[in-house]
Protein backbone atom coordinates (compact mmCIF):
# COMPACT_ATOMS: atom_id res chain seq x y z
CA UNK A 1 0.00 0.00 0.00
CA UNK A 2 1.29 3.46 -0.89
CA UNK A 3 2.10 6.03 1.77
CA UNK A 4 -0.54 8.76 1.56
CA UNK A 5 -0.02 12.44 2.37
CA UNK A 6 -2.64 15.19 2.51
CA UNK A 7 -1.60 18.83 2.17
CA UNK A 8 -4.36 20.86 3.75
CA UNK A 9 -5.32 24.41 2.79
CA UNK A 10 -3.06 24.40 -0.27
CA UNK A 11 -4.08 25.79 -3.66
CA UNK A 12 -0.65 26.34 -5.18
CA UNK A 13 0.34 22.66 -5.22
CA UNK A 14 3.96 23.49 -4.34
CA UNK A 15 4.23 21.02 -1.46
CA UNK A 16 2.00 18.43 -3.14
CA UNK A 17 4.30 18.37 -6.16
CA UNK A 18 7.38 18.11 -3.93
CA UNK A 19 5.98 14.95 -2.32
CA UNK A 20 4.89 13.51 -5.67
CA UNK A 21 8.40 14.01 -7.03
CA UNK A 22 9.59 11.67 -4.27
CA UNK A 23 7.13 8.91 -5.08
CA UNK A 24 4.57 9.72 -2.40
CA UNK A 25 0.82 9.46 -3.04
CA UNK A 26 0.18 13.12 -2.24
CA UNK A 27 -3.00 15.17 -2.47
CA UNK A 28 -3.86 18.78 -1.71
CA UNK A 29 -7.18 20.04 -0.35
CA UNK A 30 -8.76 23.47 -0.27
CA UNK A 31 -12.16 25.09 -0.68
CA UNK A 32 -10.85 26.67 -3.90
CA UNK A 33 -9.65 24.97 -7.07
CA UNK A 34 -5.96 24.13 -7.49
CA UNK A 35 -3.91 26.82 -9.19
CA UNK A 36 -2.19 24.20 -11.35
CA UNK A 37 -5.41 22.38 -12.32
CA UNK A 38 -4.14 19.08 -10.87
CA UNK A 39 -6.46 16.10 -10.57
CA UNK A 40 -4.71 15.37 -7.26
CA UNK A 41 -6.56 18.20 -5.58
CA UNK A 42 -9.65 17.76 -3.40
CA UNK A 43 -11.91 20.78 -3.52
CA UNK A 44 -13.88 20.93 -0.31
CA UNK A 45 -13.71 21.29 3.46
CA UNK A 46 -10.47 19.79 4.77
CA UNK A 47 -12.22 18.60 7.94
CA UNK A 48 -14.47 16.35 5.84
CA UNK A 49 -11.45 14.39 4.58
CA UNK A 50 -9.37 13.73 7.70
CA UNK A 51 -10.77 10.20 8.01
CA UNK A 52 -9.74 9.14 4.49
CA UNK A 53 -6.71 7.09 5.48
CA UNK A 54 -3.65 9.36 5.52
CA UNK A 55 -0.17 8.60 6.84
CA UNK A 56 0.76 12.27 7.18
CA UNK A 57 -1.19 15.52 7.28
CA UNK A 58 0.50 18.84 6.60
CA UNK A 59 -1.82 21.80 7.09
CA UNK A 60 0.34 24.49 5.59
CA UNK A 61 -1.92 27.51 5.31
CA UNK A 62 -4.75 27.39 7.87
CA UNK A 63 -6.75 30.62 8.28
CA UNK A 64 -4.54 32.79 10.46
CA UNK A 65 -5.73 36.39 10.11
CA UNK A 66 -7.38 36.28 13.54
CA UNK A 67 -4.69 34.08 15.10
CA UNK A 68 -1.58 36.05 14.19
CA UNK A 69 -0.08 38.59 16.54
CA UNK A 70 -0.62 41.42 14.05
CA UNK A 71 -4.37 40.72 14.02
CA UNK A 72 -5.02 41.02 17.75
CA UNK A 73 -6.10 44.66 17.40
CA UNK A 74 -9.14 43.59 15.37
CA UNK A 75 -10.57 41.80 18.38
CA UNK A 76 -11.59 45.29 19.49
CA UNK A 77 -14.05 47.73 17.95
CA UNK A 78 -12.30 49.97 15.46
CA UNK A 79 -9.03 48.21 16.20
CA UNK A 80 -8.68 49.97 19.56
CA UNK A 81 -8.79 48.19 22.92
CA UNK A 82 -10.32 51.24 24.58
CA UNK A 83 -13.48 50.71 22.48
CA UNK A 84 -14.13 47.26 23.93
CA UNK A 85 -14.47 43.80 22.41
CA UNK A 86 -15.72 43.37 18.85
CA UNK A 87 -18.11 40.35 19.00
CA UNK A 88 -17.55 39.53 15.33
CA UNK A 89 -13.78 39.58 15.74
CA UNK A 90 -13.92 37.23 18.71
CA UNK A 91 -16.34 34.90 16.89
CA UNK A 92 -13.90 34.74 13.96
CA UNK A 93 -11.07 33.96 16.39
CA UNK A 94 -13.07 31.15 18.02
CA UNK A 95 -13.84 29.65 14.59
CA UNK A 96 -10.19 29.80 13.47
CA UNK A 97 -9.05 28.22 16.74
CA UNK A 98 -11.64 25.43 16.45
CA UNK A 99 -10.44 24.66 12.92
CA UNK A 100 -6.84 24.50 14.12
CA UNK A 101 -7.74 22.13 16.97
CA UNK A 102 -9.70 19.87 14.61
CA UNK A 103 -6.73 19.63 12.24
CA UNK A 104 -4.55 18.54 15.15
CA UNK A 105 -6.97 16.11 16.79
CA UNK A 106 -9.49 14.71 14.30
CA UNK A 107 -8.89 11.48 12.40
CA UNK A 108 -6.42 8.65 12.87
CA UNK A 109 -3.39 10.31 11.26
CA UNK A 110 -0.11 9.32 12.95
CA UNK A 111 2.07 12.24 11.79
CA UNK A 112 0.99 15.86 11.48
CA UNK A 113 2.46 19.28 10.87
CA UNK A 114 0.41 22.42 11.41
CA UNK A 115 1.74 25.69 10.12
CA UNK A 116 0.89 28.67 12.26
CA UNK A 117 1.94 32.29 12.59
CA UNK A 118 3.42 34.05 15.59
CA UNK A 119 0.22 33.93 17.63
CA UNK A 120 -1.13 36.37 20.18
CA UNK A 121 -1.84 35.06 23.68
CA UNK A 122 -5.60 34.60 23.12
CA UNK A 123 -4.92 32.45 20.05
CA UNK A 124 -2.36 30.30 21.87
CA UNK A 125 -4.86 29.68 24.66
CA UNK A 126 -7.80 28.87 22.37
CA UNK A 127 -5.88 26.64 19.95
CA UNK A 128 -4.07 24.81 22.73
CA UNK A 129 -0.96 25.10 20.57
CA UNK A 130 1.97 23.12 21.90
CA UNK A 131 5.68 23.25 21.10
CA UNK A 132 6.42 24.98 17.80
CA UNK A 133 9.54 25.08 15.66
CA UNK A 134 10.03 28.34 13.77
CA UNK A 135 11.88 28.16 10.47
CA UNK A 136 12.86 30.73 7.85
CA UNK A 137 12.84 30.44 4.02
CA UNK A 138 16.53 31.40 3.94
CA UNK A 139 17.32 28.15 5.78
CA UNK A 140 16.40 26.38 2.54
CA UNK A 141 17.89 28.62 -0.13
CA UNK A 142 14.96 31.04 -0.56
CA UNK A 143 16.11 34.67 0.01
CA UNK A 144 13.23 35.86 2.18
CA UNK A 145 12.43 36.67 5.80
CA UNK A 146 9.20 35.01 6.93
CA UNK A 147 9.08 33.17 10.24
CA UNK A 148 6.96 30.05 9.80
CA UNK A 149 5.83 28.12 12.86
CA UNK A 150 5.32 24.37 12.66
CA UNK A 151 3.58 22.41 15.39
CA UNK A 152 5.05 18.95 14.78
CA UNK A 153 3.29 15.80 15.96
CA UNK A 154 5.39 12.62 15.73
CA UNK A 155 7.73 14.46 13.38
CA UNK A 156 11.31 15.57 14.10
CA UNK A 157 12.47 19.16 13.77
CA UNK A 158 13.10 20.30 10.23
CA UNK A 159 16.80 20.61 9.38
CA UNK A 160 18.21 23.46 7.25
CA UNK A 161 19.34 22.31 3.82
CA UNK A 162 20.83 25.41 2.16
CA UNK A 163 21.30 28.11 4.77
CA UNK A 164 21.94 31.52 3.23
CA UNK A 165 23.63 34.47 4.93
CA UNK A 166 21.04 37.18 5.64
CA UNK A 167 21.92 40.67 4.35
CA UNK A 168 22.66 43.52 6.73
CA UNK A 169 19.71 45.63 7.93
CA UNK A 170 19.30 48.89 6.07
CA UNK A 171 20.58 47.56 2.75
CA UNK A 172 18.56 47.26 -0.44
CA UNK A 173 19.01 43.49 -0.33
CA UNK A 174 17.63 43.34 3.21
CA UNK A 175 14.61 45.32 2.04
CA UNK A 176 14.10 42.87 -0.83
CA UNK A 177 14.27 39.90 1.55
CA UNK A 178 11.66 41.60 3.76
CA UNK A 179 9.09 42.39 1.08
CA UNK A 180 6.74 39.58 2.13
CA UNK A 181 6.08 41.53 5.35
CA UNK A 182 4.69 44.41 3.32
CA UNK A 183 2.02 42.13 1.86
CA UNK A 184 -0.49 42.94 4.56
CA UNK A 185 -3.52 40.72 5.11
CA UNK A 186 -5.73 43.78 5.59
CA UNK A 187 -7.14 46.49 3.34
CA UNK A 188 -8.41 46.79 -0.22
CA UNK A 189 -6.26 44.06 -1.76
CA UNK A 190 -6.07 41.88 1.34
CA UNK A 191 -7.20 38.67 -0.38
CA UNK A 192 -4.53 38.85 -3.09
CA UNK A 193 -1.78 39.70 -0.62
CA UNK A 194 -2.86 36.98 1.81
CA UNK A 195 -2.82 34.47 -1.05
CA UNK A 196 0.72 35.46 -2.00
CA UNK A 197 1.88 35.27 1.63
CA UNK A 198 0.42 31.79 2.08
CA UNK A 199 2.37 30.00 -0.65
CA UNK A 200 5.12 27.65 0.52
CA UNK A 201 8.57 28.65 -0.73
CA UNK A 202 9.98 25.99 -3.11
CA UNK A 203 13.20 25.36 -1.18
CA UNK A 204 11.28 24.85 2.02
CA UNK A 205 8.77 22.57 0.25
CA UNK A 206 11.59 20.39 -1.06
CA UNK A 207 13.16 20.15 2.40
CA UNK A 208 9.88 19.21 4.09
CA UNK A 209 9.01 16.63 1.45
CA UNK A 210 12.46 15.04 1.50
CA UNK A 211 12.79 14.85 5.27
CA UNK A 212 9.22 13.73 5.96
CA UNK A 213 9.08 11.26 3.07
CA UNK A 214 12.04 9.45 4.57
CA UNK A 215 9.94 8.74 7.67
CA UNK A 216 7.09 7.05 5.82
CA UNK A 217 7.24 3.26 5.71
CA UNK A 218 6.13 2.77 2.12
CA UNK A 219 6.51 5.05 -0.88
CA UNK A 220 4.13 5.12 -3.81
CA UNK A 221 4.91 2.79 -6.69
CA UNK A 222 4.65 5.59 -9.28
CA UNK A 223 7.90 6.17 -11.20
CA UNK A 224 9.42 9.54 -10.31
CA UNK A 225 8.87 10.91 -13.82
CA UNK A 226 5.18 10.01 -13.71
CA UNK A 227 4.84 11.43 -10.20
CA UNK A 228 6.23 14.77 -11.34
CA UNK A 229 3.73 14.94 -14.17
CA UNK A 230 0.71 14.06 -12.03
Amino acid sequence: MSARVLIGCERSGVLRRAFLARGIDAWSCDTEAADDGSNRHIRGDLLDHLEDGWDLLAVMHPPCTRLCNSGVRWLYIGGRRINGHDPNGWADLEAAAAFYRACRERGNIPRRALENPIMHAHAVRLTGRRHVQFVQPWWFGDPFFKATGLELINLPKVLPTNRLTPPRPGTAEHKAWSRVHRQSGWGKHAADRARARSETFPGMADALAEQWSNLLDVRASLPRTEARAA
